[in-house]
């Protein structure tokens, strides 16, 4: 069975940065898409970035684009969010997922993914 495993989170200063880390057990992380999701206070659960399964897309959402990055290091089954420029409105919990879909497109689409981590919180301070 498959275990994601988040760390990174903590309090930051708006225009901080924090990487988020999610480490992948029971299975090899190429053999999944990868998903990074958030859910601030009183909003749903929204897509923040993604991996493909194929390794050749990336993709973070519209609203952090320019200021999040995703990325993986196969050799250590771990998937990453590095964050900077952060804002207030970036606080949230943040979910990594994972999906068995062999797609060459990033998986945007919550319902798609079979495995979630157990969240971390992001506070970014005014």
């Amino acid at each position: 069975q498959v275990q994601l495993v988040e760390s990174g989170g903590g309090l930051v200063q708006a225009g901080g940065s924090l990487r988020l880390s999610c480490a992948v057990s029971g299975r090899t992380l190429s053999n999944y898409g990868m998903g990074w999701f958030r859910q601030a206070p009183g909003k749903e659960r929204e897509f923040v970035g993604g991996l493909s399964w194929s390794g050749t897309s990336t993709l973070v959402a519209r609203s952090v684009k320019g200021r999040f990055t995703i990325s993986s290091d196969n050799a250590k089954n771990t998937v990453y969010l590095q964050m900077n420029s952060l804002r207030p409105e970036d606080t949230a919990v943040y979910y990594c997922a994972a999906t068995g879909a062999k797609t060459i497109a990033v998986v945007t689409t919550m319902a798609r993914y079979d495995y979630w981590g157990q969240g971390t919180q992001v506070t970014v301070s005014s």
